[in-house]
């Protein structure tokens, strides 16, 4: 659904009618934008493959993006919208996260590695696995533009009373998808037990970050 055409939907007067469409409203929202590929999709997924702290990662995330959504709506969004400057600096640090990223994804696609049920091999412990979904998630613009400028301003049209629905709704929607992409990714381990299968997996999240890195550097330089 076009983000525009439910930004210029009027605010709803208070009522349960009124409460459930805010609430579908957010939840449509959400799902449009955070359906997508990206850094953060791709290590959840990674991780619901090896199936390492898959329950704690889609929490956190689902956590973060409620967050930051809140605070969008409450009004962090026109403080950054004023500050164009910090939004270059986000994107600069993002870039240079997403190329380490990439160049570390195409190192794993030269070796062989292939899902074991009993033993996934060399893994991140909960502490680093959590470091990195919040480096993920953090440290990439586009979250804060996503949901904190886009979902945050059209949050915020809301009447006060609706607000809490339409921030419930677009939270709903962010842990159904993360639940999905996490515990939903072990369906594929058969699949991911051949070496081929992961070399595959890692040379496109590679050329992805690189592609989004690209993307990220272009925005910082160019504004």
């Amino acid at each position: 659904m076009n983000p525009i055409s439910l930004s210029a939907l009027p605010a709803l007067p208070f009522s349960p009618s009124a409460s459930l469409a805010v609430f579908v409203q957010g939840v449509v929202l959400s799902f449009g934008l955070i359906v997508a590929i990206g850094a953060q999709n791709a290590f959840v997924l990674r991780q619901g493959l090896r199936r390492e702290h898959v329950g704690i990662i889609v929490a956190f995330c689902a956590a973060a993006d409620a967050l930051l959504i809140a605070a969008g709506v409450l009004g962090m969004a026109q403080a950054l919208g004023e500050r164009p400057g910090l939004a270059r600096v986000l994107a600069l640090v993002g870039a240079i996260f997403l190329a380490v990223y990439g160049w570390r994804a195409l190192q794993r696609a030269r070796r062989d590695q292939r899902m074991d049920a009993a033993n996934t091999g060399r893994g991140f412990t909960r502490r680093a696995a959590l470091a990195q979904a919040a480096a993920f998630t953090l440290l990439n613009p586009h979250v804060y533009l996503d949901t904190v400028l886009l979902v945050g301003s059209i949050g915020a049209q809301q009447a006060a009373a609706l607000r809490v629905w339409f921030v419930a709704g677009a939270s709903t929607a962010s842990l159904c998808w993360f639940g999905m992409l996490g515990f939903g990714a072990r369906w594929l381990a058969p699949w991911f037990a051949r070496p081929l299968a992961w070399r595959v997996l890692d040379g496109l999240i590679g050329v992805t970050m690189f592609l989004l890195s690209g993307l990220l550097l272009r925005q910082a330089v160019v504004g």
